[in-house]
């Protein structure tokens, strides 16, 4: 990979022994590798076994995830906030979990949609919940620092599942909870 980053800086007209950027193709590569680090992380291992028995089947939110990914069309930063809901039946997830669940995905190369899907696919899943609500705001730099420019847009996406779908006051409840 840094080898990469080399080519990359000579064919933007760089000098890639100058001083400041003697080593920038090995702080590429290792800033790369964390940004990407959700492809080695399992979420097996991130729950850990952290679901607990709960008689609680009320539902359960989880607000203004901070959430940093990358495009996979440019990779270039979208960073935003993640709301994360479920209604338990007979389990509950650790609270950090769902942040770490959050991180597994964001952490990869993608597009807002799919990784809108994945979280919550993964939190239904995980949990074997009556259904999973994920809501993602985000802005991205693909966006706002190319192609239009446009400084000021938000991208939102929603995955509902379970009775978050199928039942209209479920999800009207979410989407009030989350706006506040």
């Amino acid at each position: 990979m840094e080898d990469a980053y080399l080519n990359i800086l000579k064919e933007v007209g760089e000098d890639p022994n100058r001083a400041g950027l003697k080593d920038t193709p090995k702080r590429a590569a290792n800033a790369m590798r964390f940004l990407t680090q959700g492809y080695s992380m399992s979420i097996k291992e991130v729950i850990n076994d952290a679901l607990f028995p709960s008689d609680s089947d009320e539902m359960v939110i989880v607000k203004d995830i901070e959430l940093y990914s990358m495009c996979e069309h440019h990779m270039l930063p979208f960073i935003g906030k993640c709301h994360v809901a479920y209604l338990p039946q007979g389990k509950v997830i650790g609270l950090s979990k769902i942040a770490r669940i959050v991180d597994v995905f964001a952490r990869r190369l993608q597009i807002q949609e799919n990784l809108t899907n994945e979280i919550a696919n993964c939190v239904l899943e995980q949990t074997q919940a009556a259904g999973a609500a994920v809501t993602i705001e985000a802005k991205h730099m693909c966006m706002m620092m190319r192609g239009v420019e446009k400084q000021n847009s938000v991208m939102t996406t929603s995955c509902m599942l379970g009775i978050f779908r199928t039942k209209a006051s479920t999800r009207n409840e979410y989407l009030s909870l989350v706006s506040k």
